[in-house]
């Protein structure tokens, strides 16, 4: 077997390529957009390289067949605020080999190491962690846009490697036929009564409006619980909104004020796995587009929770319910959208859990996030949110 360091475009062309040899035929995987995973490992516009590094490889058998990969990335504003100083892998893709799967583990740990970490946690996105992160351990299924899909002997993989289970990663499903709870639904709307309330969902129109509310929820919110958090600007979200202009439907985005000063925002999107399904290669081309276009209001049932956050001060307001509930009644007004898929929560988190149970919501998928460190000898803790209450995620 031959390991081999991306270096130039024809090597980072492989990299895309492994998982569209190994998923070929599986009926649930769902091709992401090679621009996208390209400009997770592209300087130019993810930000976590101006104080981070990343390094992609492809593994060959004998034969020069493409049998695996794996990225490995530090973002050094959050990697010394563990106990162990600790990096990242992700895109793991491998045959069902073990050897294999310990060239490309042994692989990022040397380079992380050599850059001076002591640990690892994979999989996971060289960015946020809504997209791209965790092993698929039940819910083999067509998953949602950027949530992870592997084999299942992906987890024998990486527990005969040493990882073990640093959280679990829970994704709810709402079948939006069943209705909701009427005693949940006058709360929601009481609550949006209520003097000083208001909510406003995302405009193109006046996207600078909200996009600076976006950066302060996001900011307030986040760094409450994040020691060394740094802060969102502005242009970046911008920069990602009008990139995403062909999928944001605007009243899927919501933004909840109090006498308005903004206390908490919501983002969703359509699932556009069930259009991408349809694309099969990746390739954002000009017939992609359209066909992008045309199945976004033709093929797309259900839409997926990607952030949902409350101010800390105002997380036992209600304005959870209600912010919730503007997304539910937009929904509902659209009878194709037979679903909604909740952005995934840690099972270190029973508030949110026990939210997302009280709504009808039914687990239906869960992801593990491993850590592994390189001294043996060091004690491995489980994730443990220190945070309860604050944490919406």
């Amino acid at each position: 077997m031959n390991l081999i360091e991306i270096t130039n475009k024809e090597q980072a062309r492989e990299f895309l390529q492994v998982p569209k040899i190994l998923y070929k035929g599986d009926k649930n995987w769902v091709c992401p957009l090679d621009v996208e995973i390209e400009g997770i490992f592209n300087p130019d516009s993810n930000i976590c390289f101006q104080n981070g590094i990343a390094k992609r490889w492809v593994l060959k058998n004998d034969k020069g067949k493409l049998i695996g990969r794996i990225a490995a990335f530090i973002d050094h504003n959050k990697a010394n605020l563990y106990e162990q100083p600790t990096g990242g892998a992700g895109f793991f893709e491998c045959i069902h080999n073990q050897e294999a799967a310990n060239m490309l583990f042994d692989k990022a740990k040397e380079w992380l190491s050599s850059n001076g970490m002591k640990a690892m946690q994979a999989p996971i996105n060289f960015g946020e962690n809504y997209n791209y992160q965790g092993v698929l351990i039940e819910g083999f299924m067509q998953q949602a846009y950027s949530m992870t899909y592997n084999y299942p002997y992906y987890k024998e993989l990486f527990e005969n490697y040493g990882f073990k289970n640093y959280f679990g990663q829970c994704s709810f499903h709402k079948d939006l036929s069943e209705g909701f709870p009427d005693h949940l639904v006058k709360f929601a709307e009481y609550t949006a009564s209520r003097p000083g309330y208001s909510f406003e969902h995302f405009e193109f129109r006046n996207i600078d409006k909200y996009v600076d509310d976006f950066v302060i929820a996001y900011n307030t919110i986040w760094s409450a619980f994040h020691d060394g958090y740094i802060p969102l600007r502005h242009n970046e979200i911008r920069k990602i909104i009008e990139e995403a202009r062909m999928v944001i439907e605007e009243e899927f985005i919501w933004f909840s004020y109090n006498k308005g000063r903004t206390t908490g925002l919501m983002v969703a999107f359509p699932d556009v796995n069930q259009v991408l399904k349809k694309l099969k290669n990746g390739k954002l081309n000009l017939l992609n587009k359209l066909k992008l276009l045309y199945y976004k209001k033709r093929a797309v049932t259900r839409s997926r929770v990607f952030i949902f956050g409350i101010l800390p001060e105002y997380q036992n307001s209600g304005i959870l319910a209600a912010l919730f509930y503007q997304l539910v009644k937009v929904l509902t007004k659209r009878p194709r959208y037979k679903e909604i898929e909740l952005s995934w929560v840690g099972d270190y988190n029973p508030r949110m859990l026990s939210i997302y149970d009280k709504i009808g919501g039914k687990l239906m998928k869960k992801h593990v996030t491993y850590l592994y460190h390189f001294d043996p000898n060091v004690q491995f803790k489980r994730f443990n949110n220190e945070f309860e209450g604050k944490l919406y995620r």
